[in-house]
């Protein structure tokens, strides 16, 4: 069973960026569809971006040309570049894998405050 471990998470105010990693022990993300998924207070959790093996990407809408996903496989660690932030995007973030694939346990996650 797989270990994922995501950080990069802060506070940061309307229109700045972060870039969130994950990283991987146990499994190797090159083999799945690797996905960004984020839950904000009292929401269900929503996948926001995915990436497959063959690095084809796709994203929810309200986040699409803002972020971005990206794999390192030969870190075993996928990335989110968030830019342009809304306070809407403030959640806590988790990757794991996406469909078609079943995910692993959660991992504690990585807090995103988008605030001025």
């Amino acid at each position: 069973q797989g270990h994922l471990v995501e950080s990069g998470g802060g506070l940061v105010q309307p229109g700045g960026s972060l870039r969130l990693s994950c990283v991987a022990s146990g499994t190797i993300d090159k083999f799945y569809t690797m996905g960004w998924y984020r839950q904000a207070p009292g929401k269900p959790r929503e996948l926001v971006a995915t990436m497959t093996i063959r690095n084809n990407t796709n994203y929810e809408e309200s986040v699409r040309a803002r972020f971005t996903i990206s794999r390192d496989d030969a870190k075993n660690t996928v990335y989110l570049q968030m830019n342009n932030l809304k306070a809407e995007d403030t959640a806590v973030y988790y990757c794991n894998r996406a469909y078609p694939y079943s995910t692993l346990t959660w991992g504690q996650g990585t807090q995103v405050t988008v605030s001025s």
